[in-house]
């Protein structure tokens, strides 16, 4: 009898999954396993941050879980571990006298780095890992090009790919039964918030798992049809159709991106295409895109002076990131976003956009600090798509574009005209009406009187002056 473990790491979903059918097709019997990597859930980033917040740690539990409640409605276990996977695959592969460990492929470097401590240890049993390709859209044997020669501008990446390459139809849903574990396997018990020193947060922002992704997708296409006002939509900070929210389930691999790809393209073949759905399928061009410049730069992702190789003068200034963390830097739009995120681990594509640009343009910190804390808090966080969207604002990503300066007022007033968002999060400012509301401090001191505001006290000054977005 042939044995196979199937290490579940971003790709906790039945549909979709190379490495999962690889091992069935395979093997006689079939375990998965999922560790969770106390180095990455219990371990620092560079700056002191924890590496995994608690919305995204929620997130990932929700995820694990519900990928357990399938694999025992299939007949087997999910086996859980806490530790490093490293270590924890070897003892499994060495007890249950495994062939094999299947596992999707990751490519940034503390993945790579487990990837081939496991593979160095099986080898000296006897044993060897098997990697699939399981995160993209397009697989890389089918692109015009060799990684190492894709384009660094998005704009030539998409002409050169776009009207050529396939994009394959998603793998079949596992449905078939699976081996129960051996009797003398312990599973293991789902961990907690507490097991990584994690509070539960008050609000989440969107359920884990396959299951919620499966529905989120099928809600947004066809129950509501929002996705006829995405191109519009994507952009506004906050609403439950505002977005997809699939960002969250494609960076754990709940949801796969090919899924997305033919079911849109499935909508649009009965309802036809229109900029939205064309938009929504650029996004995922954009997340093959960074894939792509992960591989092919490697750590320069990670580099304070980026893919460029470009020295960048900046601060360290940790009052001032703790006032742009709080959102407390007396700009209501940079307030209001950051206040946001910190309830639900979760900001708009445009919001990003807008607090990142401020943190290393206006500020003048080091663009790591906010790369850092995004890692640490986004439940949707991908390695390759945080710190190439932070390079890219910063002016030293792999597309040579100019440094992304914005005018925070009149983004404010397009984004949010009325100032709904900002009083939802900044009660504060409750009261003030008009576009003061976007600039308190450049309000009249009688409409800030009647407003029940006082800068410096019940609101905060501008920690930059702000006469130059007038």
């Amino acid at each position: 009898m042939k044995r196979a473990l199937v290490w579940f790491r971003q790709d906790l979903r039945l549909h979709d999954n190379e490495a999962l059918l690889d091992a069935i097709a395979s093997a006689d019997e079939v375990f998965g396993v999922y560790v969770f990597d106390a180095r990455t859930f219990k371990g620092k980033t560079g700056f002191g941050f924890p590496k995994t917040g608690a919305h995204r740690a929620r997130f990932i539990l929700e995820s694990v879980t519900d990928l357990r409640k399938q694999f025992r409605q299939l007949g087997s276990d999910l086996i859980i571990r806490i530790g490093h996977p490293e270590d924890e695959l070897f003892g499994l592969a060495k007890s249950l006298k495994s062939h094999w460990v299947f596992c999707n492929r990751e490519r940034t470097q503390e993945e790579v780095f487990v990837q081939d401590e496991l593979e160095q240890r099986l080898w000296s049993i006897g044993q060897e890992i098997r990697c699939s390709r399981g995160k993209m859209l397009y697989y890389t044997a089918d692109l015009p090009f060799p990684v190492t020669h894709t384009p660094d501008a998005f704009s030539q990446f998409r002409k050169e790919t776009e009207p050529i390459t396939p994009v394959r139809e998603p793998l079949p849903f596992l449905v078939d039964k699976l081996t129960a574990l051996p009797i003398h396997l312990d599973a293991g018990e789902m961990p907690c918030l507490k097991d990584f020193h994690l509070s539960e947060p008050a609000e989440s922002f969107v359920p884990g798992g396959e299951t919620a992704a499966l529905e989120r997708l099928n809600q947004f296409l066809w129950e509501t049809r929002s996705i006829d006002h995405y191109k519009e939509s994507h952009n506004t900070f906050s609403g439950p159709n505002c977005s997809s929210h699939f960002s969250p389930y494609l960076s754990q691999g709940c949801l796969s991106p090919k899924m997305v790809y033919w079911k849109v393209k499935e909508y649009e073949s009965d309802f036809g295409s229109n900029p939205s759905t064309e938009a929504l399928t650029h996004v995922l061009l954009w997340r093959d895109y960074y894939r792509l410049m992960g591989k092919k730069h490697g750590n320069r992702i990670f580099l304070r002076h980026g893919f460029r190789d470009r020295e960048v003068t900046a601060s360290r200034d940790w009052d001032l990131l703790q006032l742009w963390i709080l959102g407390k830097t007396g700009i209501p739009v940079v307030d209001a976003n950051m206040r946001y995120f910190r309830r639900f681990g979760y900001m708009s594509d445009r919001g990003r956009q807008l607090v990142a640009g401020f943190l290393i343009h206006d500020l003048k910190l080091d663009w790591l600090l906010g790369a850092e804390y995004f890692e640490s808090q986004l439940i949707d966080y991908d390695s390759c798509s945080n710190y190439g969207n932070w390079q890219q604002i910063a002016g030293i990503g792999p597309d040579q574009r100019e440094e992304r300066n914005y005018n925070l007022y009149s983004q404010a007033k397009r984004y949010d005209p009325k100032g709904d968002f900002v009083r939802s999060y900044l009660p504060e400012l409750a009261n003030l009406g008009g576009a003061a509301i976007h600039l308190p401090d450049q309000a009249e001191k009688r409409v800030l009187q009647e407003a029940g505001i006082k800068l410096g006290t019940t609101y905060p000054y501008p920690v930059i002056e702000t006469d130059r977005w007038i």
